[in-house]
């Protein structure tokens, strides 16, 4: 049996995307800034795509601009917000992705900002009346918080933080690549100034993605070299991509209800299985419903001399996962979210994510397997 637990990395493609992108490249290879009809036919695919985005998120089109994914429309906001708005200050977590946390530690190393990261709990819980304090002290900053930690699966209450940031004229930027997708996200209602989101993580294309610029703010261009995107992104198109990414968003709107229940309804068996078949299994971040990506559970195991060899006997054994350590290794420097909560360095940690093609099946196969690599060091060391 294969099995593909990384779903958080990357997701297969929904028979309907792949669809929906083939008809766009059979019959629309325009380029969109052409005026002949070619090019016309190209441009109209785009907008509607952008027209289909903003719809979902309770946005305007105007507010909504395609990029390569999640990780330019990261640095687009935050380079640019910072430098257009003359912000001298930033906030952070030590948790979040990289595409924000080297953004901003460069900018801090440039001498741009003073960055300011946020104290986080052995939970991976940001601390969100330490945010107040820094947001009291420090007038006009800018602060990234991601919706949810990609690692651990541990959800921030937005919500609580855009109003911090409103009271206190800071401008917001949340990583929502993880949940995009896979919760509602209404635009109207969330005081937000930007947004991310990557086709990959929900069932479309790689390479593209989009960022939100809420109405009120104005930023220049990351890259410049064309008047595409309203002036606010040079370079042609990737009108397949576009295609694929709002035909993936809205099944995934359409669809929400129903995976979310059935992936963690998968998250919670295996969450039991491990628990039941693996003696001191511990579990990363939080776990609760209310308080976790459900479509991640990250699982501290026993077997202490495996360490980075896990992934590899996974693998041999037809288990695709991501994981690793909290300490360094070789050239690897490990996890820094999991140094971030201090976890126990000896314990190989492995990420498994899911998504609505996965089955219990598959979870039964997987914990078969940890469990065989457990016990097999345990006789080892008998």
């Amino acid at each position: 049996m294969q099995v593909y637990f990384d779903n958080a990395a990357t997701t297969a493609l929904d028979q309907e995307v792949i669809e929906a992108m083939v008809k766009t490249l059979n019959e629309n290879f325009g380029n969109p800034s052409s005026i002949h009809a070619h090019g016309r036919e190209s441009k109209t695919i785009v907008e509607k795509a952008r027209r289909t985005v903003a719809k979902l998120l309770n946005a305007s089109p105007s507010e909504i601009f395609f990029t390569s994914g999640g990780t330019e429309a990261d640095n687009m906001a935050i380079v640019r917000a910072i430098e257009g708005n003359g912000i001298s200050h930033a906030i952070t977590s030590p948790l979040e992705h990289h595409a924000v946390l080297h953004t901003l530690e460069e900018l801090a190393h440039a001498g741009k900002i003073h960055l300011d990261l946020l104290r986080v709990d052995s939970k991976g819980n940001i601390d969100l009346n330490h945010l107040e304090e820094l947001l009291a002290k420090n007038p006009r900053t800018f602060v990234s918080i991601m919706h949810a930690n990609n690692e651990l699966g541990n959800l921030t209450d937005i919500k609580r933080v855009s109003l911090l940031c409103e009271q206190y004229n800071a401008i917001f930027h949340s990583d929502t690549v993880q949940t995009m997708g896979h919760y509602p996200h209404d635009l109207s209602d969330l005081k937000i100034d930007f947004i991310t989101g990557a086709a990959h993580k929900f069932h479309g294309p790689k390479g593209v993605g989009f960022l939100y610029i809420n109405g009120r703010n104005k930023i220049k261009p990351l890259i410049y070299g064309g008047a595409q995107e309203r002036n606010m992104r040079g370079g042609t198109e990737n009108v397949y991509g576009i295609v694929g990414l709002a035909k993936a968003l809205e099944l995934a709107y359409a669809e929400m209800e129903e995976h979310r229940n059935y992936i963690q309804s998968l998250k919670d068996y295996m969450k039991a299985k491990l628990e039941e078949n693996i003696p001191n299994v511990r579990f990363n971040g939080e776990t609760d419903a209310d308080k976790s990506l459900y479509t991640v559970l990250n699982v501290s195991l026993p077997c202490t001399k495996m360490g980075d060899m896990l992934l590899f006997n996974l693998d041999i054994k037809g288990v695709s996962a991501s994981g690793g350590s909290a300490c360094s290794s070789g050239s690897d420097i490990g996890s820094h979210v999991l140094r971030g909560i201090g976890a126990d360095g000896t314990r190989p940690s492995v990420r498994f994510s899911f998504c609505k093609f996965n089955t219990k099946a598959e979870v039964d196969f997987v914990v078969d397997i940890l469990k065989e690599i457990c016990t097999s060091e345990e006789k080892v060391e008998a």
